[in-house]
């Protein structure tokens, strides 16, 4: 079967003659800004943690569609899901015709989400982009307030709103204008945290930052919300420091402020609790709202907004809802990834890889230079790279280098990190233990091919 087998290019190297012609026919068919080569691969099947491309050539994936497939591709029970809804309906609008999908699945999440609130409500969306703008529209319905309060580093989507929400504007290059009252806040890096500072100076100096706005942007009465990733995905997979997310929790009830999770990709079991914030709630810190997306529905687009009862009911109608969320064969799809997660434990599975993949890269970061960070919760792990470890130059052409190495042996890496330093560890929490080892294996290689490759270029 396919979801155990290993990585194997059989055509020698990427892309093979198959995908290569089909790739020019998606060159004059699509726009530009689509047809990247970073990956010159065309799918013909998944499953598990390994897909299969139009040559034959077997790939190890340790993106997963970007957060997308923590339970793996074409898990056999959810593709079952999705065809026995198909043969019932595939659409109804859920503003006009309610079913029991959309409301079985909305009663599990106000059980599951660890936001406050005796009383939770949930509601649907498409993608994670959606999420977040729907939060914020909750947050400003409840609040009365405008203006919302975001990080260096973070990601939030590809709409006019979370675009501008969003820190990289490589996402937003000539898109404006933006929606006003909005803030950026330094994130709490703390690998990159000013030189010298301990942890605790470190969460202290982020503080004073994000403190700074209600003097020099905006009074803390016009704040309806603060709105963070606890890992942070494009930013390079930086989590969120406890103590800090304590001290922004205080900030938030002296001040009437809304604390928003976005959950979109460290959610559903890839922090090694079901939800990330289920931290932030052991501390006595939990989210006000809290967002999640793609693992959620394994692939079929779904995403989540849930709240106290008192914040989601002072939501004007008809300001949210839409033509497909909650989509009768989304719902189907997300009701059986939450059965399959809880009956087998995968925020467990996180754990265990997580422990397996901090190991070998920690190694590597004793051993050599050019490992200058290793970090995350869970399974989400991001691996930042530089020149020197004193210096902390960032050293992208390195981690394109190693991507292009892995990909032509197998394995399936992507970057992230505001610089393109990190490489980001985003498996399928499915993968077997002798998969994982191999492509821990080949991401060695890879590492130590682009180590050569770059002092042969500094040679030169």
């Amino acid at each position: 079967m396919l979801r155990e087998e290993l990585p194997e290019i059989i055509t020698g190297q990427v892309p093979g003659p198959k995908a290569e012609a089909l790739l020019k026919k998606r060159d004059g068919a699509l726009p530009k800004a689509l047809c990247g080569y970073t990956y010159p691969i065309c799918i013909k099947r998944g499953e598990g943690a390994v897909l299969e491309d139009i040559d034959g050539n077997k790939y190890l994936d340790f993106i997963g569609g970007v957060g997308v497939l923590n339970i793996g591709y074409s898990r056999p029970e959810v593709v079952e899901a999705v065809k026995k809804q198909a043969e019932k309906y595939f659409h109804c609008i859920f503003n006009v015709v309610a079913h029991e999908g959309y409301i079985e699945l909305a009663e599990k999440f106000d059980e599951l989400m660890p936001c406050r609130g005796e009383k939770k409500k949930t509601f649907f969306a498409n993608s994670g982009a959606e999420a977040d703008e729907n939060a914020i529209k909750v947050a400003k319905a409840y609040t009365g307030r405008k203006g919302v309060i975001c990080f260096s580093g973070a990601f939030h989507g590809r709409t006019n709103l979370t675009m501008a929400l969003t820190a990289k504007k490589s996402y937003a290059l000539g898109m404006g204008p933006f929606p006003s009252d909005i803030y950026r806040a330094e994130f709490p890096y703390l690998y990159r945290a000013p030189k010298g500072y301990s942890e605790k100076e470190a969460v202290q100096y982020y503080i004073d930052k994000l403190e700074k706005i209600f003097d020099e942007a905006s009074p803390a009465k016009e704040i309806a919300a603060i709105l963070v990733e606890p890992v942070q995905g494009e930013g390079g997979f930086v989590p969120a420091p406890i103590e800090w997310v304590k001290a922004v929790r205080k900030i938030c009830d002296e001040n009437g402020i809304l604390l928003i999770a976005d959950e979109v990709q460290c959610g559903n079991c890839r922090s090694g609790k079901y939800f990330a914030s289920e931290y932030w709630k052991d501390a006595d810190a939990a989210p006000d709202i809290i967002t999640t997306a793609k693992s959620m529905g394994a692939g079929v687009p779904i995403s989540a907004i849930t709240a106290s009862a008192e914040i989601m009911d002072a939501v004007p109608a008809g300001t949210i809802g839409g033509t497909y969320c909650g989509n009768p064969l989304a719902c189907a799809a997300a009701l059986k990834v939450m059965e399959i997660m809880k009956a087998e434990n995968y925020a467990g599975k996180a754990l265990e890889i997580g422990n397996m993949v901090m190991k070998r890269c920690n190694e590597l970061k004793e051993k050599y230079e050019e490992v200058g960070d290793v970090r995350g919760l869970g399974s989400m792990i991001g691996i930042e790279f530089v020149k020197t470890k004193a210096g902390k130059e960032p050293y992208p052409e390195f981690v394109s280098q190693m991507i292009q190495n892995a990909l032509q042996r197998g394995l399936m890496l992507e970057n992230a990190g505001s610089y393109g330093n990190v490489i980001r560890f985003l498996a399928p929490l499915c993968i077997t233990k002798e998969q994982l080892e191999k492509g821990l294996d080949i991401f060695e290689e890879a590492f130590k091919d682009t180590r050569k490759q770059m002092k042969k270029q500094g040679a030169a």
